[in-house]
């Protein structure tokens, strides 16, 4: 930080709307959590926020034993390779594989990460990973078993907000004391709008996430080709909505999305909705789900019964984290779950029947 206590990045972006005019809120938040990300280990009580594989073993292990199941019914290919994006620490990673291997799968590991600071944390736990900046790197000639927890809702959201003059983008500017402050830009971008919701209310703000779209779209043709299935778990949305959802978190407290660019977590709701139409646009099966039921539906609260026999002393611990994970008040209806799978691969466990939705491609 600088002498005023302003971090160098919100003294760049000041200059940088000094000289230039107001930015869009997507690059804001994508250069912030560039700085943020590459730059520390934001997890766990001594960093800014808990992800769902630190509160308990068992969210990853019932990941994994969904990969695992998946694999097992598609007949066992012995090629397939995990993936995963944003490993974090690599505790997701260590218990899915823990799990995976509990069930004869013992895959090469492969983890998508830009932070030179995790992967040196993430190749202490998993000695044999190998690392790629983004998908284009990896393997393209077999099937791939894919996990992304909370690695959506830190893509860079566009957002959208409805004027007396029509629709512009909404950007980040200086007000009159020299703070940062969102403002709307000049430009109608009415087209960039879905049709049913042009008539919106001025004020009316919605976002949409390029980034996420672009990476299921790009996955789901690799599924389309290679075979596979995917995960995702973050905190969103199933159905199309409007408003903000930009928050940010820094040392486990929400702050001001301006407070300290850089310097916390800033993240926004995922709209799974639109990315459940994508992977089925591209020919891919998609389920939807929330945290709470699938994890149920996957057998956690039997898990938590036998972790408290083999360990009494942890019985209490284990019914926190098992509640914390599932109930609707917590992270069980807050989170959802979209699973990915080539259409010609077995559907994964837990997910609902009538949320099993196929594109008509093919």
């Amino acid at each position: 930080m600088n002498e005023g206590g302003e971090t160098g990045l919100a003294t760049s972006f000041r200059r940088l709307i000094a000289q230039h005019g107001p930015m869009p809120v997507s690059r804001y938040m994508g250069e912030s959590n560039a700085r943020y990300y590459t730059t520390r280990d934001p997890l766990g009580a001594a960093g800014d926020f808990t992800t769902a594989p630190e509160i308990s073993q068992m969210f990853g292990e019932m990941a994994g034993l969904w990969l695992a199941d998946i694999w097992a019914r598609a007949g066992r290919p012995e090629e397939a390779i995990y993936i995963e994006l944003g490993p974090g620490r690599g505790t997701l990673a260590k218990d899915a594989l823990r799990a995976m291997a509990s069930q004869s799968l013992r895959p090469q590991v492969h983890l998508v990460e830009g932070s030179e600071a995790l992967r040196r944390i993430q190749g202490g736990a998993l000695a044999d990973a190998r690392f790629h900046d983004t998908l284009d790197t990896l393997p393209d000639d077999r099937p791939i078993l894919l996990l992304a927890n909370e690695f959506l809702d830190a893509l860079p959201v566009r957002q959208l907000v409805m004027t007396e003059q029509g629709w512009r983008e909404r950007m980040v500017g200086l007000d009159d004391s020299g703070a940062f402050a969102f403002v709307t830009g000049p430009n109608p971008i009415d087209d960039a709008v879905p049709e049913a919701q042009r008539a919106a209310p001025p004020g009316t703000v919605i976002e949409t996430c390029p980034a996420a779209a672009t990476l299921v779209e790009a996955l789901a043709r690799r599924l389309d080709l290679q075979g596979g299935a995917a995960l995702f778990i973050d905190y969103g949305h199933l159905a199309p909505r409007s408003g903000s959802t930009l928050q940010a978190v820094r040392a486990h407290e929400k702050v001001d999305v301006f407070a300290a660019p850089g310097e916390m977590d800033l993240t926004a709701h995922v709209d799974f909705a639109t990315l459940d139409a994508i992977a089925r646009r591209e020919g891919v099966a998609s389920s939807l789900t929330t945290q709470g039921a699938w994890l149920t539906a996957m057998g956690i609260g039997l898990r938590a019964q036998a972790l408290a026999r083999a360990t009494p002393d942890r019985a209490g611990e284990l019914a926190a984290a098992h509640d914390r994970l599932v109930q609707p008040g917590d992270m069980g209806e807050l989170f959802k779950c979209m699973a990915l799978g080539a259409r010609d691969w077995p559907r994964g466990a837990g997910f609902p029947e009538g949320e099993r939705r196929k594109s008509g491609k093919g």
